[in-house]
């Protein structure tokens, strides 16, 4: 592709706006760190943070999200009604249509993404950054087994037999979320910060 088509594919993306995909192997704190960095953000309307549709019931164990049957998920998917969207563990995820519209109107959307999305989320969106949360295998190993349905050894070699690569990407921002929270939300609002200037 001649330099000129590759500045006309990316004219022809999404923006002015831009996406934060935050990403990371389940253990690693994504959750703590987006509502702790939302509470930061109250009042600042340029920021919305995604709620996510999840083909799972709400409860009181997981995240905030909005509940959706298999069917409803399809019918959007297939009618372009949602942002993005993925499978993972059985289930179906989107990002809600609302965030195309904040980014259009030069917004910031900020969402708890998954590897799975980042190649449709890189076609799609001018400003893509994606923040990738980890932390050593056995750290995620020990946090999971808190959760009492595994034993840390089994999780952390399902862990290690896990695929955890990220594609290439332009703007990609690793943390190693193994201090505070507060150190780790001090690290995603530098990361949008220095991105959107």
């Amino acid at each position: 592709m001649t330099e000129l088509n590759k500045q006309k594919a990316q004219a022809q993306k999404l923006g002015p706006g831009a996406l934060v995909l935050i990403v990371g192997p389940s253990g690693a704190g994504k959750d703590t760190l987006i509502y702790g960095y939302k509470d930061q953000c109250k009042g600042n309307t340029n920021i919305m943070f995604a709620r996510r549709l999840i083909t799972r019931p709400s409860d009181a164990g997981s995240e905030p999200h909005e509940a959706i049957t298999h069917k409803n998920m399809n019918d959007l998917i297939s009618q372009g009604r949602v942002a993005l969207s993925w499978p993972a563990h059985g289930l179906t995820y989107a990002l809600p249509q609302c965030i195309d519209r904040h980014i259009a109107n030069g917004g910031i959307a900020v969402a708890n993404g998954s590897r799975k999305a980042l190649s449709q989320a890189a076609a799609k969106y001018r400003k893509l950054l994606v923040i990738h949360i980890t932390a050593p295998i056995h750290v995620l190993a020990e946090r999971l087994a808190a959760r009492g349905r595994e034993t840390a050894q089994d999780i952390e070699q399902r862990l290690l037999r896990a695929d955890m690569s990220l594609p290439d990407l332009p703007h990609l921002v690793e943390i190693q979320n193994t201090a505070s929270s507060e150190n780790g939300i001090r690290q995603i609002e530098q990361a949008i910060r220095a991105f959107a200037h």
